[in-house]
């Protein structure tokens, strides 16, 4: 069950038969399920900026790790699906400080973990849960990189991202964007960047004359008028 947690409650996502709950953490909770989607988690990615000689603070894999604790204490969720790039770089896997690592494993002890390989992250591993290409489940396919032809397909991969003009100012966050027939999520991590939806990326993969957006504000999740979208 979800908690009701002020700060988070927002219009619930509407796609494929199912309902789904959009958190401003850029996590979809799918109440049906007791389950939480997550995309784009790029654990590790500042150590592998640092072998390239990119000197960062390794800090991105704790801060999003506390983010996912968050959310499975905030929805007391008993599933939990990463839709791909749940790690930089495959070596990831391999590079997480003892802290991290441990805190990891206490969160896949806690829910049913399955972990969808990405483009940045092909290779399974052996961090606790099942690793799959993709997956068919309760009338969705969840994979990494959206594409057309499938109903009720979840994915991540484009980190999309919302423009919103208003009064002579514009505001920009990442973004949860969908169709009849594909659902983007936003990156979840802590050190990730993001694209404009209405940027030639998307081109193809969501119909724009039924585009929906609800963009993560500072508290709550706001859904968006596809009007008031503009570029950069």
């Amino acid at each position: 069950m979800l908690l009701r947690d002020e700060d988070e409650v927002t219009s619930p996502i509407r796609f494929a038969g199912a309902e789904f709950v959009p958190l401003v953490s850029g996590a979809l909770y799918w109440p049906r399920l007791n389950a939480l989607l997550v995309a784009d988690l790029h654990l590790e990615k500042h150590s592998s900026f640092a072998r390239t000689g990119q000197l960062l603070p390794p800090y991105d894999t704790g801060m999003t790790l506390r983010r996912l604790e968050r959310d499975l204490m905030l929805t007391r969720a008993e599933r939990v699906f990463a839709l791909g790039d749940s790690f930089h770089r495959d070596e990831g896997t391999s590079t997480l400080l003892a802290g991290d690592r441990a805190h990891l494993k206490s969160l896949t002890d806690r829910a049913e973990w399955t972990w969808l390989s990405g483009n940045h992250d092909p290779a399974p591993h052996a961090l606790g849960g099942a690793c799959c290409a993709e997956l068919g489940v309760a009338g969705c396919h969840l994979t990494h990189e959206p594409r057309r032809g499938i109903p009720g397909l979840i994915a991540g991969h484009l980190h999309p991202a919302a423009r919103v003009a208003m009064n002579g100012k514009s505001s920009r966050r990442a973004c949860f964007v969908w169709d009849d027939e594909v659902m983007i999520l936003p990156a979840y991590g802590a050190s990730t960047g993001s694209l404009n939806v209405l940027s030639p990326a998307f081109n193809g993969l969501i119909d724009r004359s039924k585009m929906r957006v609800m963009m993560l504000g500072r508290g709550r999740v706001y859904p968006v008028s596809a009007g008031r979208l503009v570029n950069g």
